[in-house]
């Protein structure tokens, strides 16, 4: 494997007296897709907090294309490319899908927001369509395109979708693994977090399972997938 994009050593986290994160290391190469699985509760969204500096690192490091980014302000995060599109895709619902877009390149790539918003609609033609409809008016599958795609607009160097699949029809859960797997032909890493471990590992190079706040084993996803472990645990066989 490549020099680490993204880099995380003994990462611990977690919120007032409660620690969930308990030294989590993990490694994210350019260009690749790696999964992060684990069960509701697992601490895979605290982990993407955390990362994305939306919550402060307790120990551990966390460092970005060679930089250092463990106390690093959230904006710096996402100016660096980190970009997290976060569980319940966070849209804002009373402005429009435009509008929503447009917030996307905020703090990065402004200055490319009309070739990304083409882009972002060459992807998403339904939201090019809908560019002036409220986004809290969209259907949940839309809604979580919006997400992604604004996330695009930032010009992501790694995206980390968090449970991007939670609450879509089986039929746009195939779509969006679809999708997924077309951005990362493209060239771009993403960090896959998800308690979707079928499909997950179908796109992803190797992954990350966590338990109670820790890696318990990791590999390449063809391993994964012919795991007794994993199997046992998360396939039902």
């Amino acid at each position: 494997m490549s020099a680490p994009l993204l880099q995380v050593r003994q990462l611990r986290s977690g919120y007032g007296a409660v620690e969930v994160l308990r030294g989590v290391d993990l490694d994210v190469a350019p260009g690749e897709i790696v999964a992060l699985l684990g069960s509701n509760g697992a601490g895979k969204s605290t982990f993407n907090q955390t990362v994305s500096a939306l919550l402060r690192a307790r120990a551990g490091s966390i460092v970005f294309d060679g930089q250092d980014i463990t106390s690093a302000h959230y904006r710096d995060v996402v100016r660096a490319g980190l970009i997290h599109v976060p569980e319940g895709r966070r849209i804002f619902p009373n402005l429009s899908v435009l509008e929503n877009l447009e917030l996307g390149s905020f703090a990065r790539a402004r200055a490319s927001r009309a070739a990304n918003l083409e882009r972002v609609f060459a992807i998403f033609p339904r939201l090019k369509e809908r560019r002036s409809q409220l986004a809290g008016t969209m259907s949940g599958g839309e809604q979580q395109m919006l997400a992604i795609g604004r996330g695009l607009m930032g010009e992501p160097r790694l995206l980390i979708l968090d449970e991007p699949s939670l609450g879509l029809s089986p039929l746009l859960v195939e779509e969006l693994f679809g999708l997924i797997a077309s951005l990362h032909g493209q060239g771009l890493a993403i960090l896959l977090v998800e308690q979707n471990v079928g499909q997950s590992l179908e796109i992803a190079q190797r992954a990350y399972v966590m338990e109670n706040g820790a890696i318990e084993f990791s590999g390449d996803s063809a391993s994964l997938l012919a795991s007794d472990r994993l199997r046992r645990a998360y396939l039902g066989a």
